[in-house]
């Protein structure tokens, strides 16, 4: 009932003309009564039993035949005319809810935080925004047409039946009871299956996302056989699941067929019987073999009605599932308004941070100032991403506090913070988008000559001047088609466009050459707007001018200090500085 209510809610602005879709579902089968009561008294009056009385109706009653034949044929091309109006409102209110949906799951998406994206696989949230949606709709534009044209079928028919012999009408009724039965066994087996098929479904689009998203790495190995192999057996999986909960749909089908297939037979007993015995007239018999359909068919769509509802239920719980979610990082009901710009002073107080039961930072405790550079290198798995992470809060800290300005980013508001800090990660992701597209990408506004001078300072533009349509070159998904390198100085760019009060660089010049790595740090010394700069790097080139150098090692701050200081003690630093300076690495 829950997800009913979700339905009609996502529905606003629509409910009347989808309650006028459903009050033309009831008139159109309403409208199917015609026919048969017109039959009846055509049959009475001008085919029965008397020959005498026939001859005399028709020279009599004429007219009255012919309006019952055109009456006929009226109330069935009125009836189409009102099926082809009920239809298209269906299916015009149920793309109106989708794109209600769609958006608020997309809003939902975006708004939550790190961990959510940690625990959810890219091909399940794909399928839950396609597959699932889908499912969705399908409930609203068909499920519910068909249950309400079900419904009223039976009672008008049944109302019918009951007008005009109730013992036929009983003798007919006798078969629902199976048919509820036969409904319910074939609901409780195959709820769990519409799960297990929806789970397939996203493994496999998780698959196919994967080797999409890394077919360079692909190709790179040589690994495309095994690539399909493994992608063959999650469709293995998915089509087995998939006949599975077919053949459990047609395993039950003739049961209900069958039922459905006893009324013409009931009625072929019953009421030849009563038409023998005077009960009805053939007028009668007539009427009620044409209206058997209208409890024949709903019984035959039961079982399809009750698959496709499993189906929506299996989809709509997933995709209430990301609606519902509510993350774990987010505005504090007082937190400050910090409206004018952040000056990038920044405080780590005892700062400890677990992934599960993962310990990756204990204990941190540092502070920059203003207008400063501070390096952060350390070897792989010491924690140096997850600890900048921390400070636009893509990640909350265990324990302990992250400040800035001397504030808790806590007690800050999200879109004022983050929008102060320029970030260059080391995954760089570029959108399908032109070149001035991305640059401009945290102002759309962005003047060009502003797109043009960050680019220059990223020493981007060389390259970017060489391409066919320059700043107006359309890139791939992620970069596809310009080098890591290439890739690397246009996040630069993006970053430093925003003109930030803290700019975090995540080892942004890994992929460049030295002199081109030299200019961009000449460039960001030279920033015509001062912010905090914090990057992690592993060469020394790109640590060795900055303020406050920190190594991490093991989640623990092992050094601190300026260039000259670091070498002095010989630990790390000092170890990395000598191999990449042609000496040996010193122990101790």
């Amino acid at each position: 009932m829950h997800q009913i209510k979700w339905l009609w809610k996502n529905l606003k602005g629509y409910h009347a003309i989808y309650v006028f879709a459903l009050f033309l579902s009831v008139f159109g089968n309403v409208l199917q009564l015609t026919v048969p009561v017109f039959s009846q008294k055509i049959v009475d009056l001008f085919l029965g039993a008397d020959m005498a009385l026939n001859l005399a109706n028709l020279e009599t009653k004429r007219g009255l035949l012919i309006g019952l034949i055109f009456a006929m044929i009226g109330a069935t091309m009125f009836r189409a005319l009102v099926s082809y109006t009920a239809n298209t409102t269906y299916e015009y209110t149920s793309q109106k809810m989708i794109y209600s949906i769609r958006t608020h799951m997309f809003r939902a998406m975006l708004n939550q935080d790190m961990p959510f994206y940690d625990k959810y696989r890219t091909g399940d949230i794909m399928t839950r925004l396609t597959g699932d949606l889908d499912a969705i709709r399908h409930m609203a534009s068909w499920i519910v047409r068909m249950v309400v044209e079900c419904v009223t079928m039976i009672l008008i028919g049944m109302a019918y039946f009951i007008y005009l012999d109730p013992l036929i009408a009983v003798s007919l009724i006798t078969v629902g009871p199976v048919i509820f039965i036969i409904a319910l066994s074939f609901r409780k087996k195959i709820a769990p299956m519409h799960r297990e098929l929806r789970e397939t479904m996203a493994q496999l689009n998780t698959a196919a996302q994967e080797n999409i998203s890394g077919n360079r790495v692909v190709k790179a190995f040589a690994r495309e056989d095994y690539e399909i192999e493994h992608f063959d057996e999650k469709n293995q999986t998915f089509r087995k699941k998939h006949i599975e909960t077919a053949l459990l749909h047609i395993k039950y089908f003739p049961y209900i067929e069958a039922c459905a297939n006893l009324l013409p037979v009931i009625l072929l007993v019953v009421g030849g019987i009563s038409l023998i015995n005077g009960r009805i007239t053939m007028g009668e018999y007539v009427a009620f073999n044409g209206m058997t359909w209208t409890i024949s068919n709903p019984m035959r769509r039961l079982a399809d009605i009750v698959n496709q509802y499993q189906r929506f239920q299996a989809a709509a719980k997933k995709v209430l599932e990301i609606e519902d979610s509510m993350p774990e990082i987010c505005d504090k009901d007082n937190a400050v308004d910090h409206e004018e710009t952040f000056e990038g002073n920044i405080e780590f107080k005892n700062v400890s941070f677990s992934y599960g039961n993962t310990e990756v930072l204990h204990d941190v405790n540092f502070s920059i100032r203003k207008g400063e550079t501070v390096a952060i290198m350390g070897e792989t798995g010491s924690g140096k991403t997850t600890l900048i992470n921390m400070i636009p809060r893509f990640y909350d800290a265990t324990k302990g506090q992250v400040l800035v300005d001397g504030i808790d980013v806590k007690d800050l508001k999200l879109k004022q913070l983050r929008e102060s800090i320029g970030m260059a990660m080391q995954d760089v992701l570029l959108f399908s988008d032109t070149i001035d597209g991305n640059i401009a990408y945290g102002d759309s506004d962005m003047p060009e000559e502003i797109v043009h001078q960050f680019a220059k300072a990223a020493a981007a533009s060389e390259f970017i001047e060489k391409m066919p349509e320059k700043y107006q070159t359309i890139i791939g998904e992620r970069g596809v088609g310009i080098s890591g390198g290439q890739k690397q100085r246009i996040s630069l760019a993006r970053a430093l466009a925003m003109r930030p009060a803290i700019l975090i660089l995540d080892d942004t010049t890994s992929a460049v050459d030295l002199e081109t790595e030299s200019y961009i740090q000449n460039s960001l010394k030279n920033l015509d707007f001062e912010c905090t700069k914090i990057i992690i790097a592993q060469r020394i080139s790109s640590t060795k001018d900055a303020d406050k150098i920190i190594i991490l090692e093991d989640g623990k701050i092992a050094e601190m200090g300026t260039h000259k200081e670091l070498l002095a003690n010989k630990g790390y630093y000092y170890q990395v500085y000598m191999l990449q300076n042609g000496g040996e690495a010193i122990d101790g």
